[in-house]
């Protein structure tokens, strides 16, 4: 090993080599790389956690796992793998979730540094955290196709994962997506909805059905004709679910394609305004699907990888019958183990992929939307970005790199670096910034008394959302404690069953008024900061603003005609940025929700948000960059970055997601 060999490091690295204690997060792409390296460059003391198991699409970058491997634990056979480098290094591996609270403050204090190779962004905040807690180094880093990104996190030298908006994830109107589909990943969307709906976690705001609340079809009687035909004898109307009529009609594939591409179309059709300036459109017969695409038909013949074939209409109509078939006979299997478990959707299941391609390709003929292959989609479905191993093994070399100037502590020479895929100017692939970016003085993380601003309707907000939404989905904390400032009245406990009496509340009954001010902690992140409540009335159900905006400062809350916030350099690539809402995932990161208005008004123009959660490769995520190296300035409605100087017109590698605004600056 390099350690081992004289020459090849100096003495005092290769001491601190050998000396050192190493965390490696993620045993994906990025993360078998970096162990690879470490093993190879004489580091003798290190432990690697994953909760994920490998699947066969990780083989052709994930080098440490072969076929054999398949459905092991991915840090179990990271391990045994690169025992057989150097057998004399120890390495102990955990299957497990970082975010578990067996790995607190003094577990992370045990290790010389931290190595991030994450996938989603609940999980690096909270690594984030737990560094900054346990003031140690964490070094961050991150691929998408050719670009890459590393960068160091140090407690009071540079800015924390957590200092910078990041990209908001993309949403759309609920009715859009199951009245007036315009473009192929609202079909995607909608197909993804309707295999919850009929094998899947249930979800009333993942309703696929023509949505008769749209307030763009307002006047039409289509559904209030319906409701009265539909009466029972006390006047009550009868809803039956998807997946209940679908379990009676035992799961027909021709009864659902009826149902879903030929009756709900008619039904849509009734809905006069929403066609007086839109293609209408078609309903289709299970009996007489068109057959038009060369090279693929209903009969077979079909030549090259399947997967990239365009299928015809009466192909996927085929492909719908045999999924719904498979899918029928697992989710009954499910079944009969638990009443309540049930299928979940992968992008790597043959059967759900099937079904979701042949129902968003048969959706957007029907609409006049172009259809795409099964590859396509299934890249649009799962928000995927191809994986390149090349990409991973440089951007692992280069966190090793920065691991040795951290061990002879020149932290200052830890500069971020970003990976290309062309070159700049100076012919350069890998571009390093030219200075550490400082802490964000009003991040609400990192900075020295941690604040943050809420801007939410207090009349409306229960307790319960103030804590699953806003504090534990939009601001990432695990078990957070609630005060009202200045009252000592517990609103919010981690002790379970102590204030639950609360949930149901609304915030003004508890005392949480406009002006209040909350002191917030996180003991399992030893994480606290004062969050001031500025009340803002709920929008319209049909408004494109958010239900509540989080942001590091009140003054950002303030009209823009009263807010005169300067811009100031603080991103990761050394650009400056303006303050922009920015949503992050209030759900698991296997689920998609739609944010639905709390009271009773009918007309529900939610917006869906559609994110990369079902994925869960470790070297896949989102990069964002400006491709203009003197762009003037930025938005104010929208992120934008502004080169700050010529070697610095790199990419942000960033991940996925969420419903709740925020906004730093």
């Amino acid at each position: 090993m390099a350690a081992a060999i004289p020459g090849i490091f100096s003495d005092e690295l290769r001491e601190a080599v050998l000396a050192s204690k190493v965390l490696v997060v993620g045993a994906g792409g990025i993360g078998c790389e970096i162990l690879k390296n470490l093993v190879l460059s004489g580091f003798s003391d290190i432990e690697i956690i994953d909760l994920d198991t490998i699947d066969v699409s990780n083989l052709n970058r994930q080098f440490l796992f072969q076929k054999q491997h398949v459905g092991k634990s991915k840090a179990a056979v990271a391990r045994e793998t690169a025992l057989t480098f150097n057998p004399d290094v120890k390495i102990v591996h955990h299957h497990d979730s970082i975010t578990s609270t067996e790995y607190g403050i003094t577990y992370f204090k045990r290790f010389s540094f931290v190595m991030n190779a994450l996938d989603n962004r609940a999980a690096r905040n909270h690594v984030n955290r737990m560094c900054l807690a346990a003031d140690i180094p964490l070094i961050e880093s991150g691929t998408a196709g050719y670009d890459g990104q590393v960068e160091l996190i140090k407690k009071g030298l540079t800015q924390c994962y957590e200092c910078t908006p990041k990209v908001a994830a993309k949403t759309f109107p609920g009715c859009t997506i199951r009245n007036t589909p315009s473009e192929p990943i609202h079909c995607i969307v909608w197909a993804k909805h309707l295999f919850n709906q009929l094998f899947g976690e249930e979800d009333p705001d993942q309703d696929v059905s023509p949505d008769t609340a749209d307030p763009e079809a307002a006047g039409d009687t289509a559904g209030e004709e319906a409701l009265q035909s539909k009466a029972n004898d006390k006047g009550n109307v009868e809803r039956v679910s998807t997946r209940s009529w679908a379990q009676a009609n035992h799961y027909d594939s021709e009864k659902l394609f009826t149902k879903l591409f030929h009756d709900d179309i008619k039904y849509l059709l009734s809905m006069d305004n929403l066609w007086k300036k839109r293609r209408p459109p078609t309903p289709l017969d299970w009996n007489s699907l068109p057959d038009g695409v060369a090279g693929s038909s209903k009969d077979g013949g079909d030549t090259g990888l399947r997967d990239q074939q365009q299928w015809s209409i009466a192909k996927c109509g085929a492909v719908f019958a045999e999924s719904v078939k498979k899918l029928s006979l697992d989710f009954e299997a499910c079944r009969q183990k638990s009443k309540t478990d049930h299928l979940v959707w992968d992008k790597d299941d043959t059967a759900a992929m099937d079904f979701v391609a042949s129902c968003a390709n048969i959706r957007a003929h029907i609409f006049g939307i172009p259809e795409k292959t099964r590859f396509d989609i299934k890249s649009m479905a799962g928000n995927i970005i191809p994986a390149i191993a090349t990409t991973n093994a440089i951007i692992a070399g280069v966190v090793v790199l920065h691991a040795f100037r951290v061990l002879l502590n020149k932290l200052e020479d830890c500069k971020s670096v970003y990976l290309r895929p062309k070159m700049n100017h100076k012919n350069q692939l890998l571009v390093p910034e030219k200075c550490i970016n400082a802490p964000n003085p009003k991040c609400y993380v990192c900075a020295k008394t941690p604040t943050a601003a809420l801007a939410a309707d207090v009349t409306k907000m229960t307790v319960k959302q103030l804590e699953d939404i806003v504090l534990k989905a939009g601001m990432n904390m695990v078990a957070p404690d609630v005060m009202i400032d200045g009252k000592g009245i517990v609103v919010i406990s981690s002790e379970e069953g102590e204030t639950e009496e609360n949930n149901d509340k609304f915030l003004e009954e508890v005392g949480i008024v406009d002006g209040a001010i909350l002191s917030v902690d996180d003991f399992l992140q030893n994480y606290s900061l004062k969050v001031t409540v500025v009340h803002r009335d709920k929008p319209a159900p049909n408004s494109d603003e958010p239900e509540f905006i989080i942001t590091a400062d009140a003054d950002d809350l303030k009209p823009k005609e009263e807010n005169n916030v300067l811009e100031k350099p603080s991103t990761s690539n050394g650009q400056s940025m303006e303050i922009s809402p920015q949503k992050s995932d209030p759900g698991s990161a296997h689920k998609r929700k739609t944010e639905s208005p709390a009271d009773d008004t009918p007309s529900k123009k939610r917006k869906i948000e559609f994110s990369n959660g079902s994925d869960s490769d470790d070297d896949i995520c989102v990069v964002e960059s400006e491709p203009d190296n003197n762009s003037a300035g930025a938005s104010s409605s929208s992120i934008k970055r502004k080169q700050v100087d010529d070697d610095d017109d790199c990419f942000i590698v960033d991940d996925e997601n969420s419903d709740v605004y925020m906004a730093t600056q």
